[in-house]
């Protein structure tokens, strides 16, 4: 975590609340993206970015700087985000794992890397699909681009569980583009 952002905390901890501004300007954007991709509304992203920035505040002692500010925050907005899904029923595509071993590494790298218009339509179609969990890793690692291991810490996994998940999630999306096709 930078010093900088050290001190903000200390700052705001030693009573200038204001300070907390910074958090929100820094990383208000990407923690909303985060959390509508996860929702699918943006109304309710709007209202659980709100809430997971409230939490932030509230619990700003327990920050122990053992990893990013972003890290944390993200974890935040990850567990408010599933939370609020697990109160709604949401319509996802549950696929058998045997489904997903007969597809190669090649054929989901092809199919997820063509940048077309067309494409892209297919796997936003896709991924809303997804369950929350799901969208928030691919979110997390196709347009945050945090790493694996940063992805692991803000899911609680292991970074072997959050690559395996990763894994599966994009030959997930593989199928589903190509059910789309037929």
């Amino acid at each position: 975590m930078s010093n900088d952002e050290t001190h903000i905390i200390q700052d705001i901890l030693n009573g200038k609340t204001a300070r907390f501004e910074y958090f929100l300007d820094k990383y208000g954007q990407q923690v909303f993206t985060l959390i509508v991709r996860i929702v699918s509304s943006q109304e309710d992203a709007e209202e659980l970015t709100q809430d997971t920035f409230l939490k932030a505040f509230q619990h700003l002692s327990a920050f122990k700087a053992e990893s990013n500010f972003s890290t944390w925050i993200y974890r935040i907005a990850y567990n408010t985000a599933i939370s609020a899904t697990r109160k709604k029923k949401y319509d996802v595509f549950a696929m058998d794992d045997t489904q997903l071993a007969n597809i190669s590494d090649e054929q989901v790298d092809h199919t997820l890397n063509d940048e077309s218009e067309e494409q892209l339509g297919k796997l936003n179609r896709a991924m809303d699909r997804l369950d929350a969990d799901e969208r928030a890793v691919i979110t997390l690692f196709y347009m945050e681009e945090k790493p694996v291991n940063e992805i692991a810490l803000i899911l609680g996994l292991t970074e072997s569980n959050a690559k395996v998940k990763l894994h599966r999630i994009r030959k997930k999306l593989y199928v589903l583009i190509k059910q789309e096709e037929q």
